[in-house]
């Protein structure tokens, strides 16, 4: 995982040691006191779910498809607001179920900055450092909650940064930690709204994505290019990469979409 982070994953110095950091604690510990919670936080293309899939690919034979990874979007899951008190505990009863299947169990909460206020709170006492809950030792699970809420002060104090002349390696955690909170844990239209998750300390690693600038973009033209097994040509990478929006508007520092758009540009430069 770590080798895979760090030849695939472009732009994202604070991504692989936060997750390396907590991936790496956790499993070496036989007996953990909770299980292992984790919240990703950025822009749109930038790595989020292209890292929790990468970490399950490594802890499950059949990655994404393994039976014991769930995932869940407030969309498909959790769509109408008026229904909250049925989704609380249908999310209780299958993660308590899947639990009680396998311990070591991993669970993706995706887009959780469209998450109905209050919802995710129901999963609280299976997150904490209780030895057993509902008859379950559940604290070799795994939990992941990804959002593109606090992205936008990420990308303003990385901007900042760039502008003090600061490199992206020399950004520290504490840079963006208070901005992150107060983006996510402060706003009334999150999922972590007034929640009990956060005013109980129960994640512990809060890892901040970076926006993209264009040599990252290029990256990904690369290895998308080998990957859809055709021919890495300068030309090709460099048109693609050109044709993504930038900001901010007079500078063009960072990508708008980070690397999300590129698969599917690449057909229109070959």
């Amino acid at each position: 995982l770590e080798c895979d982070l760090a030849v695939n994953l472009v732009g994202q110095p604070l991504v692989r040691q936060q997750v390396m950091k907590g991936v790496r604690e956790f499993l070496e510990n036989q007996n953990p006191v909770k299980p292992l919670v984790m919240s990703f936080h950025g822009s749109t293309g930038t790595g989020k779910t292209y890292v929790s899939s990468m970490l399950v690919r490594y802890l499950f034979q059949g990655g994404l498809q393994s039976p014991y990874v769930h995932q869940f979007s407030p969309i498909v899951h959790f769509p109408h607001a008026e229904r909250i008190e049925q989704y609380k505990e249908n999310l209780k009863r299958w993660i308590q179920g899947n639990l009680t299947n396998c311990g070591r169990s991993v669970f993706l909460f995706e887009e959780m900055d469209k998450m109905h206020p209050g919802l995710i709170d129901v999963i609280i006492p299976f997150l904490g450092p209780s030895w057993v809950v509902y008859g379950t030792n559940y604290r070799k699970a795994i939990f992941i909650f990804i959002s593109n809420a606090g992205g936008e002060q990420i990308n303003e104090m990385t901007l900042d940064l760039w502008r003090a002349h600061k490199d992206r390696e020399e950004i520290s955690l504490q840079d963006l930690e208070l901005a992150i909170s107060k983006a996510v844990f402060e706003n009334p239209q999150s999922g972590f709204w007034k929640s009990g998750i956060i005013n109980e300390h129960l994640i512990d690693f809060v890892v901040p994505f970076l926006p993209l600038r264009h040599h990252h973009v290029k990256q990904c033209v690369v290895s998308e290019l080998v990957q859809q097994g055709l021919e890495v040509r300068p030309d090709v990478v460099q048109e693609v990469a050109d044709s993504i929006p930038y900001f901010p508007e007079e500078e063009k520092i960072f990508s708008s979409t980070g690397c999300k758009t590129v698969s599917s540009r690449i057909s229109f430069f070959f």
